[in-house]
């Protein structure tokens, strides 16, 4: 018994100094991972030495740093002068847009169309049209890639663009389209011309759990053809039945078209994931300026485990700041850290109606354990919370004021913000931030509104299950 105990405070007082060593985990991550290493010691060491890192291993973290240097300095040969930028942004929201340039590098672009897709179908009839119209270059990125209607179009438009001598690349993650990176088709597209590549592959699981976290994911969803025209949202490219969950279908999103200036940018970010992928330089892409074609000031962001920390929930969180009436957030996936959450309750408090629209059934029983948790301490700020009725709503959309909104692959939770690869578009224009929160409005009308009353009413069981998910989400 001794023994057992001497071993027992050996593991725990080895894995809390690894633990309180790690400068980058935030104090919410520490004490997860210290409350599963005191509590269960030698799984929650195994947990820790596989599930404990938000990193690539050493040599794919060495690359990705050379591969960002490159886009940041290509990214400078289209910069925007200060001045014009400032003319561009409205005060009131300029710090977000600032700030967003910090992550990668891209400034706020002029003279772009932004369209918003009204439905799934328009999307996929809308997509394969200019799949079908490319003349020089194609790039796909999906996190998940199914060989439905929607998956099998978008392919097929793929290899008659390859087949008509386009240059076609199809990048796929690994984890979200493990079945379909093996499927024939996939074998079909590669022997038609196009090339293709897995995003964080399964190749060498050994070397991923012992160097790496092996859940580390590229869910980003970025379309590019012939560097004008690209596509940007939260739709995969699967049908909304999405036959791998069907019991949560439709799953409903929200995707934008888009052509002008800031296609460069998406462009340079889908670069760098092919770049890391495939080891293929920069000098293989033709990437050029895009001459103005619109009205409306957008700007990319882009994401992930080996970039800044923190970028997405910091961003967000000055938007919040920057509010003066009215945020609306639709996300399917909310798990907030300590920053994001203190802002939208100090975004209530001080006066600005803040709504939050969340799927009443989610895939996910862990994440909407951990979302239940926050409902109190949101409703009682005075935020307003809804639950969306039809399907699972995947949209991940953010409006204010009616002038800014935020549309891409990103979360608000802990995996988006410390594990996955995100992209972004953050645009400022009245007409396009109109569409978007009238898409949000229709969710509204699809939702039932949860009562503070209600919340308080939930049983102390249950209430406590909550919380403990909620407490270990960096664990989870």
């Amino acid at each position: 018994m001794n023994l057992f105990l001497l071993l027992y405070v050996a593991v725990v007082a080895a894995m809390s100094v690894h633990i309180f060593l790690r400068d980058t985990y935030s104090p919410q991550a520490r004490m997860a991972w210290f409350v599963v290493v005191v509590l269960v010691p030698y799984v929650g060491a195994v947990l820790y030495y596989f599930l404990g890192r938000n990193k690539l291993n050493r040599r794919a973290t060495m690359r990705h740093a050379q591969i960002v240097a490159t886009i940041r300095a290509k990214a400078a040969r289209y910069k925007t002068p200060r001045d014009t930028v400032e003319a561009l942004i409205h005060p009131d929201f300029a710090p977000a847009f600032r700030y967003a340039t910090s992550i990668n590098g891209f400034q706020p672009t002029d003279g772009n169309t932004v369209e918003l897709m009204a439905d799934a179908d328009e999307t996929v009839r809308r997509l394969v049209a200019d799949l079908d119209a490319a003349t020089d270059h194609v790039h796909v990125l999906t996190y998940i890639w199914l060989d439905d209607g929607t998956g099998t179009a978008v392919a097929e438009a793929l290899m008659h663009a390859a087949q008509r001598g386009v240059t076609c690349r199809a990048l796929a993650d690994g984890m979200g389209s493990r079945a379909f990176v093996h499927s024939p088709l996939w074998t079909k597209m590669r022997e038609a011309g196009v090339q293709t590549a897995i995003a964080l592959p399964f190749s060498n699981v050994l070397n991923t759990l012992l160097f790496s976290r092996i859940d580390l994911r590229n869910h980003r969803k970025i379309v590019v053809i012939d560097g004008q025209i690209t596509y940007c949202g939260s739709r995969n490219m699967a049908d909304p039945e999405f036959r791998t969950k069907p019991r949560f279908a439709p799953w409903v999103d929200v995707m934008l078209r888009v052509t002008g200036p800031v296609v460069t940018q998406n462009a340079l970010l889908f670069a760098s994931d092919w770049m890391q992928a495939t080891n293929q330089p920069f000098e293989d892409f033709r990437i050029a300026p895009v001459p103005p074609q619109g009205n409306v000031c957008a700007q990319v962001m882009g994401d992930g485990p080996t970039g800044r920390g923190g970028a997405t929930p910091q961003l967000v969180a000055t938007l919040l700041s920057c509010a003066r009436r009215e945020v609306v957030i639709t996300t399917p996936y909310f798990v907030p850290d300590a920053l994001l959450l203190g802002a939208l309750t100090a975004a209530a408090w001080r006066g600005v109606q803040v709504t939050l629209i969340f799927p009443a059934r989610n895939d996910s029983w862990i994440v909407a354990a951990a979302s239940h948790s926050y409902y109190r301490q949101l409703l009682e700020a005075g935020c307003t919370i809804h639950e969306f009725q039809g399907g699972l709503l995947h949209a991940k959309s953010l409006t204010v004021d009616g002038t800014v909104c935020l549309v891409g692959s990103s979360n608000l939770d802990l995996r988006s913000f410390d594990l996955n690869y995100e992209n972004n578009l953050l645009v400022q224009d009245e007409a396009v931030t109109r569409a978007v929160r009238e898409r949000q409005a229709s969710y509204l009308a699809r939702s039932t509104p949860v009562s503070l009353d209600a919340v308080r009413a939930v049983p102390a069981p249950r209430r406590i299950f909550n919380n403990v998910v909620a407490t270990l989400g960096p664990v989870l």
